[in-house]
């Protein structure tokens, strides 16, 4: 039996349910929910943390896929063609410095959290919070697009997960990877392009009254933007109804907040991201987060 195998068995696990914390990044994104069997593989060699000593127990090898499956409330691994219980719920997989994580056939930075949840697996990226929108911005809006427009991006964003942080956290994390929330598609969405607009975006958000605000956006209005009232019987002050510059493209969205198309034929026109931003969000600010938010 592989060395590395055997330590499995021979940490003692003195309570299942029981957990130290590790130390979490700003965003814990959902990739997975509801799995039997997920496979994950590394670029780099990546170990496999018990969160209930907060220590490595097994060294996962670099480009090989590891298979993991639900085992009644707790979580297995195959190794060698068997299967092994890990005797815990949760698991941290953690690759080494400046390696990528991958499961669904895509690269993630950060590391991941697979947690068994009533018998069924979630994986969870937890990722610094500038390292999450360099995957959202090309996973949202053409990288191609005018450079003004993929920072109004960046921004909104940003401003649209800080202020939905822990929206999801009935599942163990932030927020989907999904349109539902932000389509987020880590490092194997990264273009270069879109990554210097997050670069130079950096920590910016937009602000209410001090409160940085879910900076709502959509594909297309339609041409015009609508109040919050239309959508939730609830108004929003910093979202006033507004011709959304987006003629001629099918509304695509709620139409709240940011229309995209409209961002990109304004940002043709010469505006820059934040004029287009104090456009679509009414009487808003502009502020940089501390930099205890992990940027």
């Amino acid at each position: 039996m592989d060395n590395n195998i055997k330590k499995i068995f021979t940490t003692i696990f003195i309570c299942a349910l029981l957990f130290c914390s590790n130390k979490a990044e700003a965003m814990k994104i959902g990739i997975v929910d509801g799995a039997s069997l997920v496979s994950i593989g590394t670029s780099k060699e990546a170990q496999i943390i018990s969160p209930l000593h907060n220590k490595a127990f097994y060294t996962m090898k670099a480009m090989k896929a590891y298979p993991f499956k639900a085992s009644g409330n707790t979580i297995s691994i195959e190794l060698q063609g068997q299967w092994f219980n890990l005797n815990i719920n949760r698991i941290v997989i953690k690759p080494a410095e400046k390696g990528f994580i991958s499961t669904k056939r895509r690269w993630y930075r950060g590391e991941f959290i697979i947690e068994n949840r009533e018998g069924s697996l979630v994986v969870v990226n937890n990722v610094s919070l500038e390292d999450y929108i360099l995957g959202v911005v090309p996973s949202e809006m053409p990288s191609k697009w005018s450079y003004e427009a993929l920072k109004a991006q960046a921004i909104a964003a940003r401003s649209y997960a800080i202020a939905n942080r822990g929206k999801r956290a009935s599942r163990g994390y932030d927020l989907k990877d999904t349109p539902e929330d932000q389509a987020y598609g880590g490092a194997s969405a990264e273009t270069a392009t879109t990554n210097s607009a997050v670069l130079e975006t950096k920590g910016i958000v937009i602000t209410y009254n001090q409160k940085v605000i879910p900076a709502y956006y959509s594909a297309s209005a339609g041409g015009h933007t609508v109040n919050a009232g239309a959508v939730w019987n609830k108004d929003l002050p910093y979202l006033k109804a507004v011709p959304s510059f987006d003629e001629g493209v099918k509304k695509n969205g709620h139409g709240l907040g940011m229309s995209q198309h409209g961002a990109n034929n304004l940002a043709k026109q010469g505006y820059n991201a934040y004029q287009i931003l104090s456009y679509y969000y009414n009487n808003v600010k502009f502020g940089r987060l501390d930099p205890a938010w992990k940027l």
